[in-house]
């Protein structure tokens, strides 16, 4: 009868190899760590600018408003340096005094501007324990201005400035207004 060896030679990896394995592995997990903490934060930025850009767009369809139901007349709507309503200057973001418009003499300085960022702990949008942000770290500048064109125009330029996470921006959001007087 034959008898048939076996080799003792078994295949795998050794304790080493696997340390190796799992170092190379780990090392390169870590270093693509800082991409994704830079994508969070370029998200959080954006997040931030939309709401900017919504401040904007608040301001003026508030100013549009104003004209279309007579609220104000075409001479008030200018800057207060020009004999209007508007305040000259980067104005911090409040909620609109009764006239309903933002950046004037009677906007609502004890309610600083805030947006619903989450539920509260009864877990329900809507409600007053709801989170808020307040947009304290904002100013708002309503710029109005002659449009040198045309005698009935005038430039609005709104402008939201921020400083947040120690990073500055702004956003621009710029129209014209017709008088109806």
């Amino acid at each position: 009868m034959k008898r048939i060896f076996k080799s003792k030679k078994q295949a795998g990896f050794t304790l080493a190899e696997a340390m190796v394995a799992v170092g190379v592995m780990g090392a390169g997990i870590l270093s693509l760590l800082p991409i994704f903490t830079q994508g969070l934060k370029a998200n959080y930025q954006n997040q931030i600018q939309y709401i900017a850009q919504q401040k904007a767009q608040e301001a003026m369809e508030s100013i549009f408003t104003a004209r279309d139901t007579r609220l104000v007349s075409s001479a008030q709507i200018t800057n207060v340096s020009e004999g209007g309503i508007f305040l000259d200057g980067p104005q911090p973001l409040l909620a609109s005094g009764p006239d309903g418009l933002y950046g004037t003499a009677d906007d609502d300085a004890s309610n600083p501007d805030a947006i619903v960022i989450g539920p509260g702990p009864d877990k329900m949008f809507g409600t007053a324990d709801d989170v808020q942000l307040n947009l304290t770290f904002m100013k708002r500048t309503i710029q109005i201005t002659p449009n040198p064109n045309q005698t009935n125009l005038k430039n609005i330029t709104v402008t939201i400035n921020w400083t947040y996470e120690g990073q500055t921006s702004s956003y621009v959001l710029q129209g014209l207004i017709s008088s109806f007087d």
